[in-house]
């Protein structure tokens, strides 16, 4: 990785090591690390944990001139690590921003729990979410599906999924440099690039730890971006770093959906290693980042009285 690609603002990445999941005490850790909420946001917004019916996750309501749009939300962590816990910043600012209900999904991490646990819970997070719409005041067609990294990928899975199975789908997609490709793990020649933050060792671990012996011939739903027919699916938004180990399978998503009809959006942002936005939230890139998506997804659900976060 040649350091002159790093944007100055994101001070420390070039010489910062990628985080190695491969050891069991490095993802405890970032399972752990909590995200604070400025207090001007705690401020205007509730946030609790919620149990029940068999799933969890944190609600994030605005206290006032509540929208009756949502958007239920997954936590990244390469799909072995991290917890809902670790985006209350941002779901807090998206609740407060948009004036909508934000539900971050809990789902069980690999490799403990592989395929596919993560998908089958955060599938239970978007189906209680539509069950209980009405009791909280949400329009179930307003509800938006969305995540980061890990997350992403478990965002465009479940996606698919709901296509296939009918109901209720998502209204929109907000992908987040989503890991969308286990190709990618597979690709050695990529070892070798000093991708800051999440590397393609890492990635490896992650997918193989997901899929086990299944990542040679991955299931349906297990894999988002080796799905064949992308059609009717809702629209989606997605963004990544131009030096993110992602970058390149999430640009090749964006055109396959674009191909099959879907109105898909991708913002490439110069210089950003993966994570950029959480680890610099007050850079100026990922401001305009954060404000950028969070507009689209006011347009996508219907929310007009855009705050600029």
């Amino acid at each position: 990785m040649d350091d002159a690609r790093i944007d100055p603002s994101f001070h420390g990445v070039a010489t910062a090591r990628a985080l190695d999941v491969r050891k069991r005490p490095v993802r405890w850790f970032l399972g752990h690390v909590p995200s604070r909420v400025p207090p001007a946001l705690a401020r205007t917004v509730s946030v609790r944990a919620v149990r029940e019916a068999g799933v969890q996750y944190r609600l994030y309501r605005p206290h006032t001139r509540r929208s009756s749009a949502a958007l239920v939300w997954i936590h990244g962590g390469g799909l072995v690590t991290g917890s809902p816990r670790q985006d209350d910043r941002f779901c807090a600012l998206v609740a407060a921003t948009l004036r909508i209900t934000v539900v971050s999904a809990g789902y069980r991490l690999a490799p403990r729990h592989p395929f596919p646990a993560a998908l089958d819970d955060v599938h239970a997070v978007w189906m209680r979410t539509v069950a209980t719409a009405r009791a909280r005041d949400l329009d179930p067609s307003r509800i938006a599906l969305g995540g980061v990294s890990a997350g992403g990928g478990l965002a465009a899975a479940l996606t698919q999924r709901l296509r296939d199975e009918g109901g209720i789908a998502p209204a929109a997609q907000l992908l987040i440099a989503p890991m969308l490709d286990a190709r990618t793990a597979a690709d050695r020649t990529l070892d070798a690039v000093a991708h800051p933050v999440w590397n393609n060792t890492s990635n490896r671990f992650g997918w193989g730890a997901y899929l086990g012996e299944a990542l040679a011939c991955p299931p349906p739903y297990a894999v988002p971006a080796q799905r064949g027919d992308l059609a009717e699916l809702p629209p989606a938004w997605i963004g990544v770093g131009d030096i993110d180990l992602f970058h390149d399978e999430d640009a090749a998503y964006a055109r396959r959906l674009r191909a099959a009809g879907v109105d898909a959006q991708l913002r490439v942002v110069p210089g950003a290693p993966h994570g950029f936005d959480t680890l610099f939230p007050e850079a100026p890139a990922s401001v305009a980042f954060r404000r950028e998506a969070l507009t689209w997804l006011g347009g996508a659900l219907g929310v007009l009285d855009l705050v600029a976060p």
